[in-house]
C-alpha cells in the first residue's frame, strides 16, 4: 500500500493500517454493489439514501404559528393530495419536504447543494432502487447512498490491494463487495445500543433444564435398550467445584449405544470445505494475503495450538456455574389507565380508537423493569409442542421436519393491519419485548437471548434481492459481556469445527455418537474422546447432554493454546487535572473519596497494580515505592519531550504498597487546592501514561475539565454559540486532529483502553478527545456544567457512575469475533473497538456496559437453508488472570416471501441499528443526509409493506402492528439531542449523546430515543410487585404529549440517563406532603433533585418505584424535580415527542408527511 493512500485513510504514517467505526471488509474484490460471489446482480437497497439539498424553507413550510388542523391525505384521491406542506414555487407538491427544519420567516433563497463526499467507485453504481426521492430535478447532485444491506461504499480513496485476495470460503464470512478501504475515521462512534431484559430467570443459566429422560438417548426409534449407564438423580449444583477428570482408559464393553438418528440433511459438497485464512490479528487491514489461523500471533480465540479431536484425551473435564447477579421475583399487570389532562388535544380526524394490546401481552411473571422486559413476544402462533420420538435426537437435533414449518398458516398478529392515521393510542401500558423467532419450542427455548444478541429480522430473507425488497436494515445488536449468571466450563479439549473454527453450540446435528456437522460451514466433525464424559450427570456417552450443547451463552476457561504469554495483571492508571478550572470543580475530592471507599473492591488479585498522573502545566508523577514513609511527587516540565523519571516506581503492586496510595489520595485535594495555572497538557500527560503501561497494557482513566490548550494535542473552541439552534447542517461534528486517533491505536496495540471522565461548563471539543476512547475501546462520561456545589445532582451522578466504574468487572486483552452461517456476509461494525480483521474486533478492555452493532447482507441464496445461526465469540483475560472464552449462539429461520420477513421485524433493533447508522452518516456526510436518511428509511419500509405484502389496498397510512411504532420512534430520533435542529444543542452535549447512542445496550438506548413517562401522584399497590419485601407500583406508560399531562398531576420521565419529576401548578397538597415534604407548591425547591425519605405510603411507593427504575440499569440516572415555571421545564417539553415545535413536526403531521411520500 502506498503510503500516501495510507494516510489520506487513517490519518497515520505508522506503516500500519488502522480501521474503526463502520469499517468495511478490506480485501475484497471490486465489484457493484450487492453482487455476491455466486448471485445474479441484484442492485443493493440504499435504505437511508442521502437526497440532494433541500430547497430553502419559506414562510408556508412548518407554519410556526397556531396549530392548524391538517385533513388526513387520502391515497386514492383523484386530484393531487391535501396536505400541509405547500410547495414552494416551480416545485411539485409531491416532493419531499427537509424533516424538522425551522420555520422560516424570510422569503426564499437560492439553494445551492451542500458538500458532499463522493464515493469511490470504479464504475459508476446502479441506480437506487428506492422510488421516493425527495427532489426529482436532474441537475441535483446525489449524495453518498446509505446502504445497510451490502457493503457500503467507502468515502476515502481506494486502497491499493497488494496481493489479490482469496476468493470465498465456505463457512466464513466471506467479503462484501467492495475494493475500497475503510472510510476515514471521522464518524463518531461511541455509544451502541442495548438489548431488553432476560425472560428466563437469571439465576439459573438459559436454555433447558438438563433432563435425561429416554426421549433423549441415542438409540433409533422402536429400539429402546436399556440405559447404559446409571443417571446421577440431580442436575448440576451452582456452586460446586468443577467435576473431576473422566474415566481413563476406554468405555466398557457395554456402552454401544445405537447411532443417531440423522440431524439437518448433508451439505450438497461432499468434500469438506477448506480452512478459512484469517487475517493476521495484529496485522493491517488492507494487508496481503493473512495466514492462517493457527498462524496467528495472539493465540487468540481464533488461533488455538490444537485442534479439537486430535490427540488423546487427557486433563480433567469440568464445569461449574458463576452467580453475578440474583434472581429476581415477576412482574404483574400495571395500573388501569389514567385520565386526560386538561391540555389541547389532537385535531379532528385523528380518531382515539383505543389501545389494541393483542401483540403486546403484559408479561404477569418478571418483575424487570418494562423497558428491559425479556418477555418475548410470538409474532404468530407458536407451533405445537415438538414430540421427540422416544431415543431420537435431542434439542441439539434440527429435524428436518422444521422444513414444514410456515408463517403463513395462520394471520400473525404482527401483520394485523393499522391504520396510523385512525389508531391513536399504538403505544401499549408497558414495552413492547422483543419478537420471538418462528422456530421449534425446544429450539426457541435454548436459543441465546435477545438481551445479548438481537437481531433486526428475527426472520432472514432467502436472498439479499429480497431483503432489498422489503427495504429494512439486516443487523445484529450484541452485549456480549452483559452480568449474567452463565454456565463455565474447564476442559483441556474446546471443540470446534476444524474448517470455519465456530464453537460446538445446541444449533449443530450428531449425525451419530462420534461425528457433528456443523451449523456454520456444515462440515462433519469428530467428536473428541473427551467430549464423551458428561460433567453434569458425570455420565459416559452422552455427548449431546453436553453444557455446551445445552446452553446457548456459555463460557469457558481456556486452556494454555489460547494464550501467547502469561495473562496480563489488572492495572488501573489514573490521569487527573489539576488546573485552576479543575480544582474549582471539586471533583477531585469526590474522586480521591470514592476511590479510598472503593479501593478493596476494585477487580484484580495480588498482581494487581495501580498509579497516578496529574497534569496542569506541567506532568506530576508520583513514586510510590514500597518502604518510603511517605508519596514523592515528580514534576516533569519539558512536555514536549516526555520522559518518566523513575519508571520502576510509578506503576506499584496494590496489595504492597496500599497505604502510601491511600495517603496520597487523602492528600491530593488539598495539594492543589491555591494552584493558579489555567493551561492543560493532556496531549503529553498521554503520552507519559502510554509509556508507563507500555509493558503491562491494562487501563487508563483521564478526568478533564478544559480545552486542552498547551503542547501536543492542543485544541480550539470551535463552537459559535450563535449557531446552536441554527437549522442548517451542524459543523464540528468530526475530529480536529488525529492526535487522539493516533493515540488510541497505539494504546489499542498495547492492550491499552482509555476511558475519560469529562467535566466541564465550557466547550471541551468532545469531538476530538472522544477518539481516545472509541479506538481503544474505552468509555465516555460526560458531566456538563459540573460543580460540587452549583450541581449537587451531578456530583451524586458523578459519585454513583465512579463507584459502579471501579468495581464492575472488566476483561483485558480482549478480542470479539462474530461468524454467520455460509451464504451470510458482516459488513460494517459499531461501537467501540479496533477492527484488526473483516471480522475481529480487538478490545483492550471489555465492559460489561458495553454494547455493540454489526451490519450484515446476504452473499449467496440460502434456498437450502431452513435457519441460519450467528455465533460471537469473545476472549477475554479476567481481572484474576483467568483467560476466558464467552460465546452466544443465536439460531434464526430462513423465509422467502416479505410477509414473512414484515412479520419477524424487531421495530427496537431496527430503531438501535438506524441510529448507530445516523450518528456515523452525520460526521462523514452531514446532519441533514442523516436526518434524510432516517426519514426515508420509514418511507422506504411502509411502501414496501404497501406495495408488496397488502393483498387489499385501502386509504390511509398502512403499517403491520409490529411496525406500527416505527414512525413515532424515527420521528423520536429526528428530535433527539444528537440529531434534532432549529433547537439550542451544545456541540458537546450533540456529541455525547451520538456517542451513547452508539455504544450503550439497546435497551438502555430505547430509553434515551423515547422516554417512558409514567403518572406518579396516584401510585397504588394494585398490581404491584413485590421485590425484597419491597412493594414496587406499576404504573401504566403514557404517550410523550403534553395531552396527556395535568397540572391537577405529577409526572416522572425516564429519559434513560435523566429522570423528570413533574410537578403540576396544582399538584395535590397530598402528594406535596406526603412525597416531597413541603406545604404548597410555592415552597417547592427549585433545584431539588433528592426525594425526602418520609413515612408515609405514599413517600415509599415513590422512593421503591423511582430506586427500582434506576436498579435495572447499570448507570445512574439523576432525578431532577421540575415545577411549571421552573427553568428546566423546556428540557422536560422537549421530551414530549409528539407534540409540535416551532422547528419540527408533530407526530400526526409527521404521519402525514410520510403517507404523502408513500402515494406518490
Amino acid at each position: 500500500m502506498s503510503t500516501a493512500g495510507f494516510n489520506s485513510q487513517n490519518g497515520t504514517g505508522t506503516g500500519q493500517t488502522y480501521a474503526n467505526g463502520p469499517s468495511q471488509n478490506p480485501v475484497a474484490p471490486q465489484q457493484l454493489p450487492g453482487v455476491g460471489y455466486g448471485m445474479a446482480h441484484q442492485p443493493t437497497y440504499n435504505p437511508m439514501q442521502a437526497k440532494a439539498p433541500p430547497p430553502p424553507a419559506h414562510p408556508g413550510l412548518y407554519p410556526s404559528g397556531p396549530y392548524q388542523p391538517v385533513t388526513p391525505v387520502c391515497s386514492y384521491q383523484p386530484g393531487p393530495p391535501h396536505t400541509s406542506y405547500p410547495a414552494a414555487s416551480g416545485q411539485s407538491l409531491l416532493t419531499r419536504p427537509l424533516m424538522g427544519g425551522p420555520p422560516s420567516r424570510t422569503p426564499p433563497q437560492s439553494a445551492s447543494p451542500g458538500p458532499r463526499v463522493p464515493a469511490a467507485h470504479a464504475t459508476p453504481p446502479p441506480p437506487a432502487v428506492s422510488s421516493s426521492g425527495y427532489y426529482t430535478n436532474p441537475q441535483h447532485p446525489m449524495a453518498p447512498a446509505w446502504q445497510y444491506n451490502a457493503a457500503p461504499q467507502p468515502m476515502g480513496p481506494p486502497a491499493t490491494i497488494s496481493t489479490p485476495p482469496r476468493g470465498p470460503v465456505a463457512g466464513h464470512v466471506n467479503p462484501a463487495s467492495s475494493s475500497t478501504g475503510p472510510p476515514p475515521s471521522t464518524a463518531y462512534s461511541p455509544a451502541p445500543p442495548p438489548p431488553p431484559h432476560v425472560s428466563h430467570n437469571v439465576t439459573q443459566p438459559p436454555g433447558p433444564g438438563m433432563s435425561r429422560s429416554p426421549q433423549h438417548g441415542y438409540t433409533q426409534p422402536g429400539t429402546a435398550p436399556p440405559p447404559m449407564t446409571p443417571m446421577a438423580p440431580h442436575a448440576y449444583q451452582p456452586n460446586r467445584a468443577p467435576y473431576g477428570p473422566p474415566p481413563t482408559g476406554p468405555p466398557p464393553p457395554t456402552m454401544k449405544p445405537a447411532p443417531l438418528p440423522i440431524g439437518l440433511p448433508m451439505a450438497t459438497n461432499a468434500t469438506p470445505p477448506p480452512p478459512r485464512a484469517d487475517a493476521q490479528c495484529g496485522g493491517a487491514v488492507n494487508s496481503t494475503l493473512p495466514p492462517a489461523e493457527h498462524d496467528c500471533p495472539e493465540g487468540d480465540i481464533e488461533c488455538p495450538g490444537t485442534v479439537a479431536g486430535n490427540g488423546p484425551p487427557a486433563a480433567p473435564s469440568g464445569y461449574n456455574h458463576v452467580d453475578n447477579q440474583t434472581g429476581v421475583p415477576p412482574p404483574q399487570p400495571g395500573t388501569p389507565g389514567l385520565h386526560l389532562g386538561h391540555y389541547p388535544s389532537l385535531p379532528p380526524g385523528y380518531q382515539n380508537t383505543g389501545y389494541q394490546n393483542a401483540s403486546a401481552p403484559h408479561n404477569a411473571t418478571s418483575p424487570m423493569h418494562p423497558a428491559m422486559q425479556h418477555a418475548t413476544q410470538p409474532y404468530t402462533q407458536a407451533p405445537p409442542p415438538y414430540q421427540q420420538p422416544h431415543g431420537g435426537p435431542g434439542p441439539a437435533q434440527l429435524s428436518p421436519s422444521l422444513a414444514a414449518m410456515s408463517l403463513q398458516s395462520t394471520t400473525p398478529e404482527a401483520l394485523r393491519v393499522v391504520n396510523l392515521l385512525q389508531e391513536r393510542n399504538l403505544l401499549p401500558p408497558t414495552p413492547i419485548p422483543a419478537p420471538t423467532p418462528c422456530l421449534q419450542q425446544d429450539l426457541q427455548k435454548i436459543n441465546c437471548h435477545p438481551e445479548v444478541f438481537r437481531s433486526t429480522l428475527t426472520s432472514i430473507p432467502q436472498t439479499q434481492s429480497l431483503l432489498n425488497k422489503a427495504k429494512m436494515p439486516l443487523g445484529l445488536l450484541l452485549h456480549p459481556f452483559k452480568d449474567l449468571s452463565l454456565p463455565v466450563v474447564t476442559s483441556s479439549t474446546i471443540v470446534r469445527c476444524r474448517s470455519c473454527r465456530t464453537y460446538i453450540n445446541p444449533f449443530v446435528s450428531f449425525l451419530d455418537q462420534r461425528r457433528w456437522k456443523c451449523n456454520l460451514c456444515f462440515r462433519v466433525n469428530d467428536v473428541p474422546e473427551e467430549f464423551m464424559y458428561n460433567p453434569v450427570s458425570r455420565s459416559y456417552g452422552e455427548p449431546h447432554k453436553r453444557p455446551e450443547v445445552q446452553n446457548a451463552t456459555i463460557e469457558f476457561i481456556a486452556p494454555s493454546e489460547y494464550m501467547l504469554r502469561p495473562p496480563q495483571p489488572a492495572v488501573y492508571l489514573f490521569i487527573l487535572d489539576v488546573s485552576h478550572n479543575a480544582v474549582e470543580t471539586g471533583y477531585l475530592t469526590v474522586f480521591c473519596q470514592s476511590l479510598l471507599d472503593n479501593i478493596n473492591a476494585l477487580p484484580g488479585d495480588s498482581r494487581t497494580k495501580v498509579g497516578f498522573i496529574t497534569f496542569d502545566s506541567t506532568i506530576h508523577f508520583y513514586n510510590l515505592q514500597e518502604g518510603l514513609s511517605q508519596p514523592q511527587m515528580l514534576i516533569v516540565s519539558d512536555i514536549e519531550d516526555i520522559f518518566l523519571p523513575t519508571p520502576d516506581s510509578l506503576l506499584v503492586n496494590l496489595n504492597e504498597c496500599k497505604e502510601l496510595v491511600q495517603d496520597l489520595l487523602k492528600s491530593l485535594p488539598t495539594l492543589f487546592e491555591k494552584t493558579m495555572e489555567t493551561q492543560s497538557a493532556l496531549g503529553s500527560a498521554l503520552q507519559a501514561a502510554y509509556k508507563l503501561l507500555l509493558p503491562t497494557g491494562g487501563r487508563m482513566s483521564i478526568f478533564q475539565t478544559q480545552l486542552p490548550n498547551l503542547g501536543v494535542g492542543t485544541l480550539q473552541s470551535r463552537e459559535d454559540p450563535n449557531q446552536r439552534a441554527a437549522a442548517k447542517d451542524v459543523q464540528h461534528l468530526s475530529p480536529a486532529t488525529d492526535f487522539y486517533k493516533k493515540l488510541a491505536l497505539d494504546c489499542s496495540g498495547q492492550q491499552v483502553a482509555v476511558d475519560l471522565f469529562l467535566l466541564s461548563s465550557q466547550y471541551c471539543d468532545l469531538a476530538s478527545l472522544g477518539c481516545i476512547s472509541r479506538y481503544s475501546a474505552g468509555s465516555v462520561y460526560y458531566y456538563p456544567s459540573y460543580h460540587h456545589q452549583h450541581t449537587p445532582a451531578q456530583v451524586e451522578c458523578f459519585q454513583k457512575d465512579l463507584k459502579r466504574y471501579l468495581t464492575r468487572k472488566i476483561g483485558f486483552e480482549a478480542v470479539m469475533r462474530i461468524r454467520c452461517t455460509k451464504g451470510l456476509s458482516i459488513h460494517t461494525f459499531h461501537g467501540n473497538f479496533f477492527v484488526r480483521s473483516t471480522d475481529l474486533l480487538s478490545l483492550p478492555n471489555v465492559n460489561p456496559d458495553a454494547g455493540f452493532a454489526v451490519q450484515m447482507s446476504i452473499e449467496e441464496n440460502l434456498d437450502d437453508m431452513q435457519v441460519v445461526s450467528f455465533q460471537a465469540a469473545l476472549l477475554y483475560t479476567s481481572s484474576k488472570g483467568e483467560r476466558r472464552i464467552r460465546v452466544h449462539t443465536l439460531c434464526l429461520p430462513v423465509v422467502n416471501s416479505l410477509s414473512d420477513i414484515f412479520a419477524g421485524a424487531d421495530v427496537q433493533a431496527i430503531t438501535g441499528l438506524l441510529a448507530c447508522m445516523a450518528v456515523d452518516r452525520s460526521a462523514t456526510a452531514s446532519l441533514s443526509d442523516a436526518r434524510d436518511a432516517m426519514t426515508n428509511a420509514a418511507i422506504d419500509s411502509l411502501t414496501s409493506y404497501r406495495q408488496s405484502v397488502l393483498t387489499i389496498q385501502q386509504p390511509g397510512l398502512l403499517a403491520p402492528a409490529c411496525l406500527r411504532l416505527f414512525p413515532l420512534f424515527i420521528l423520536a430520533l429526528l428530535k433527539q439531542k444528537a440529531f434534532r435542529t432549529g433547537t439550542s444543542t451544545r456541540l458537546d452535549d450533540r456529541l455525547f449523546a451520538m456517542c451513547q447512542l452508539k455504544y450503550q445496550p439497546l435497551v438502555y438506548a430505547m430509553l434515551m430515543i423515547h422516554p417512558a413517562l409514567y403518572r406518579v401522584d396516584d401510585l397504588s399497590d394494585e398490581g404491584a410487585l413485590n421485590i425484597s419485601e419491597r412493594t414496587v407500583p406499576q404504573p401504566r406508560v403514557l404517550q410523550l404529549s403534553v395531552e396527556k399531562l395535568s397540572r391537577e398531576a405529577a409526572f416522572l420521565m425516564d429519559a434513560g440517563t435523566v429522570m423528570y419529576l413533574w410537578i403540576g401548578r396544582n399538584c395535590h397538597p397530598n402528594f406535596l406532603t406526603q412525597v416531597l415534604g413541603v406545604p404548597s407548591y410555592a415552597t417547592v425547591p427549585d433545584n431539588l433533585y433528592l426525594l425526602p425519605e418520609l413515612d408515609t405510603p405514599e413517600s415509599q411507593r415513590t422512593r421503591a418505584f423511582v430506586g427500582w427504575l434506576r436498579d435495572q440499569r447499570p448507570f445512574f440516572p439523576s432525578l431532577q424535580v421540575i415545577r411549571d415555571e421552573s427553568q428546566l421545564k423546556p428540557t422536560f417539553m422537549q421530551n414530549m415527542i409528539e407534540d409540535r415545535t416551532e422547528s419540527a413536526l408533530s407526530y400526526y403531521e409527521f404521519l402525514l408527511h410520510l403517507q404523502q411520500q408513500i402515494s406518490k
